[in-house]
């Protein structure tokens, strides 16, 4: 193992602290989400795969942007797509035939697709669709469960009650939100379609709408969104899957495809166009409909660079097969990294579907798990591996890089296997525990 030093990274850091409120625009980039002092923290440029810091170290990175890149880093098709296109101009005075071009694939592509907005990010395309429910049905609560974004309609559940404590990290306030919004949105548990049933039954003619993220990694309990799906027409309210982070790996047409069980409506953003910023919202024909009457507008939603980017997505992911590849290197990565664990005695497995797992610690004490899922990301950005217990496969993911991670996790493991057994974990740490993340509702 090479010594990696990360001194400008950290120099830049020191820089942006003083510049940047949170030093990120994502939270779930900033650098004490990491292994803060032994992470990369600053990129200088990605390929496929790969990621080099500005430090000039290499990596393997496992994390793809955090969901967005979905056929890996600086994607030769894509990216020479968009710039024919930005040889052809960005934004116009009117519009481009390619945005219904991408709404016809949309459409094809996704159950609950029969009209289609666009917007930039999952964040406010999420609000476009709570915003059109309600105004389709005339009403304001909005039931949902999972993370939806920002904006002051999801954080409104934090006010007064502070429902949203047991789901978003610490230090995350729902400051600057109107009181007036309290009651407005309520969590549901994931899985308990009692909770939920009471809720509407408590609520129905008040219920705008329920939004959900219908899976992470592992699969929905068996009959649990068929439930849903069933409530949500008996209770006349609209049903919204939110599929920014779970859209287009598993299916082509999302968890709805996979799982036959069609929402009202649904968000897809992140992986739709490989790290140009787009988002869609699409549903039921009548529903829809309700935005042309409805103020729902910017400037930049028109943009021809994320439309055109999302068009050569889609069609590449289809030619390319990505789905099945996912679910080959997702079933090898799985079977790897559980022998792994099994090789020097540690207690972890990952788990869930194939083309979307997870990493996770079996971990007697709570004080040590937080220090464990640190530890394990140090260890990895040691050996040159950008790898958390969360993460997202691109097609670009291929069996060289999978080789380098195995022996890396390999190694990892064996060192929070021996600071368990001596119970030494503190002494192992290079850096500061790893701030919490997102308890989503959705496993």
């Amino acid at each position: 193992m090479s010594e990696r030093s990360i001194e400008r990274s950290m120099a830049i850091y020191a820089r942006a602290r003083h510049l940047i409120p949170g030093v990120t625009q994502l939270i779930s980039r900033r650098p004490t989400r990491a292994a803060l002092g032994v992470s990369p923290i600053y990129a200088e440029r990605a390929k496929g795969c790969r990621l080099w810091d500005v430090d000039g170290n290499e990596y393997v990175d496992w994390f793809s942007g955090v969901g967005p890149i979905i056929l890996g880093y600086a994607d030769d098709v894509v990216d020479q797509a968009v710039k024919e296109q930005i040889d052809r101009g960005t934004v116009f005075s009117i519009v481009q035939e390619s945005a219904v071009e991408l709404a016809e694939e949309l459409v094809r592509l996704i159950p609950s697709a029969e009209m289609v907005r666009y917007a930039k990010g999952g964040g406010e395309a999420c609000a476009v669709a709570v915003r059109i429910a309600r105004g389709y049905t005339g009403r304001d609560r909005v039931l949902f469960c999972g993370y939806h974004g920002w904006h002051d309609w999801y954080l409104a559940a934090n006010l007064g009650t502070e429902r949203l404590n047991d789901h978003l990290f610490n230090g995350i306030e729902p400051i600057g939100v109107p009181r007036a919004l309290e009651g407005t949105s309520m969590p549901f548990q994931y899985g308990d379609l009692n909770m939920l049933e009471d809720l509407l039954r408590q609520h129905a003619s008040e219920t705008a709408c329920i939004i959900m993220e219908p899976m992470r990694t592992e699969l929905p309990p068996a009959g649990y969104l068929e439930g849903v799906r069933e409530l949500a027409t008996r209770y006349g309210v609209v049903l919204i899957f939110d599929e920014v982070s779970s859209g287009f790996r598993i299916a082509l047409g999302g968890v709805q495809e996979f799982t036959g069980v069609t929402p009202d409506m649904s968000v897809f953003a992140k992986a739709i166009s490989n790290g140009y910023p787009m988002a869609a919202v699409v549903g039921r024909r009548d529903i829809m409909e309700t935005a042309g009457r409805m103020f729902i507008s910017s400037a930049y939603w028109d943009d021809s660079v994320g439309i055109t980017a999302a068009l050569v997505t889609l069609r590449e992911l289809e030619r390319r097969q990505a789905v099945a590849h996912f679910e080959r290197l997702g079933a090898a990565f799985k079977a790897q990294i559980n022998q792994a664990a099994q090789q020097v005695g540690l207690a972890a497995e990952c788990v869930g579907v194939a083309a979307h797992p997870g990493i996770r610690f079996l971990v007697d004490r709570p004080a040590d798990a937080k220090k464990v899922a640190t530890l394990f990301i140090q260890e990895n950005a040691k050996r040159g591996i950008i790898l958390s217990p969360g993460f997202f496969f691109n097609t670009a993911h291929d069996d060289e890089a999978l080789a380098l991670t195995v022996k890396a996790v390999t190694e990892t493991f064996a060192v929070i296997a021996d600071g368990l057994r001596r119970d030494c974990l503190d002494s192992l740490l290079e850096c500061q525990l790893q701030e919490e993340l997102f308890r989503r509702m959705v496993s």
